[in-house]
């Protein structure tokens, strides 16, 4: 009897081996869940019928339909959607800029989209005057042309409260380049800030300039100016892409194949310019 629960236990410990050495069986990726805001004009936003609109959902549509996938878009607050994308309420996360400190807890597609940031004032009899390069491109990592730029506009903005959207890299940079030199507040979307910025309870806002420029248009956001920089780099996550979970390289591989696909024909130019009015195509490797 004893020999025999010998037997069974190495027989046993065997097939556990076997098994340990066969590769994992690959996910199922026919239905992808996606995660979006819904409150981030013209990347996303919610209609008055509650359906999601905006260039996301568009590219989002496109990219699905040429990986053939069934897609399902989930509306998050932005605040939590890094933790609901990790904790599985869905698979992907639209409109996720890439930088360092994201790649610490999540992998990316290749960009999608190329934008930049920028302030957003009061136009006329504001706290903050205009800004310096405004409307001009600026990377924050050729630091001899940006660092005398942002020192002026430290000293523009000191003693000021800036707006921006919390747990974004926009938040990230009006810390780490003005520290306690400006009071920040943080908000739930951009739209959000906005009501306070035209009410005067903060002095200007830090945020997509994709975004800012949609708004300007809008007879309710007369008041509201573009200023400063179109600025990229350091923790700006201006390359925006898709955000997925680490580890699930054939999910990244079918989206970065779509994304390819959709720049190089064109699909993204002529998306970004019907709802950004700015061409947002991103420069890709070659496949």
């Amino acid at each position: 009897m004893m020999l025999n629960k010998f037997v069974f236990a190495a027989t046993a410990a065997a097939a556990l081996v076997t098994l340990a050495a066969l590769p994992a069986a690959a996910k199922d990726w026919s239905t992808v869940r996606i995660g979006i805001e819904g409150a981030f004009p013209p990347w996303n936003a919610t209609g008055p019928d509650g359906k999601l609109t905006g260039l996301d959902v568009e590219i989002a549509n496109d990219l699905c339909a040429r990986a053939k996938v069934k897609c399902e878009l989930i509306q998050n607050e932005w605040s939590s959607i890094i933790p609901s994308l990790n904790a599985g309420k869905f698979d992907l996360v639209m409109t996720l800029g890439i930088n360092e400190q994201r790649k610490k807890v999540v992998d990316f597609t290749v960009p999608y989209a190329s934008g930049a940031a920028t302030f957003l004032i009061l136009k006329d009899g504001g706290p903050v005057k205009p800004l310096p390069m405004t409307g001009e491109r600026l990377n924050l990592n050729d630091k001899a042309k940006a660092d005398p730029v942002m020192g002026e506009i430290h000293q523009t903005l000191k003693g000021k409260i800036v707006g921006v959207v919390a747990s974004t890299s926009h938040e990230q940079l009006i810390r780490t380049y003005f520290g306690d030199d400006v009071t920040v507040r943080t908000y739930k979307s951009s739209p959000e800030r906005d009501l306070d910025l035209k009410a005067g309870r903060i002095d200007a806002g830090f945020d997509s300039a994709v975004y800012g420029a949609s708004i300007l248009s809008k007879p309710e956001n007369a008041d509201i100016a573009m200023t400063g920089p179109l600025l990229k780099g350091a923790m700006l996550a201006t390359e925006v892409a898709i955000g997925m979970r680490k580890n699930e390289p054939e999910l990244k591989a079918i989206f970065d194949k779509a994304i390819q696909e959709a720049t190089a024909d064109g699909t993204i130019q002529k998306l970004s310019l019907q709802w950004a009015k700015i061409d947002l195509s991103p420069t890709l490797p070659p496949q």
